[in-house]
């Protein structure tokens, strides 16, 4: 039988350690709303939304242009972002401009292109 090199064998518990990070553990409700925001953006179509937004703010038909997709598909995708917070609109005339909610989903999606491509050697 092989034996699995990562799995600790041992029965030691570090008891400093672990009431330190019980003291700092968020509570549950948090970590839902963590998880689904990590969902919301784990979609490809709605990476390259993001991508897209993290450059430059635009409008649904400019979106559409840019993914090859129709405007109807790249308005449902704006729709799921949006009631998420993750991306927020401006009207101006007839026209709706999206960009990202805020820095922190920028530095989210840039970390983590950073992240990929330091990864992969880039």
């Amino acid at each position: 039988m092989a034996r699995n090199e990562f799995v600790c064998d041992c029965n030691v518990i570090h008891q400093d350690v672990v009431d330190k990070i019980n003291k700092e553990m968020l509570n549950d409700e948090l970590f839902y709303k963590i998880s689904d925001f990590y969902k919301i953006i784990g979609d490809s179509t709605r990476i390259k939304i993001l991508f897209a937004l993290d450059k430059e703010e635009m409008c649904v038909c400019d979106i559409a242009n840019v993914l090859g997709m129709s405007k109807s598909s790249i308005s449902h995708q704006l729709g799921t972002l949006r009631r998420s917070g993750i991306v927020k609109c401006r009207k101006s005339g007839k026209e709706v401009y999206y960009m990202l909610d805020d820095e922190h989903v920028r530095e989210v999606i840039e970390i983590g292109i950073e992240h990929i491509e330091h990864k992969e050697g880039k």
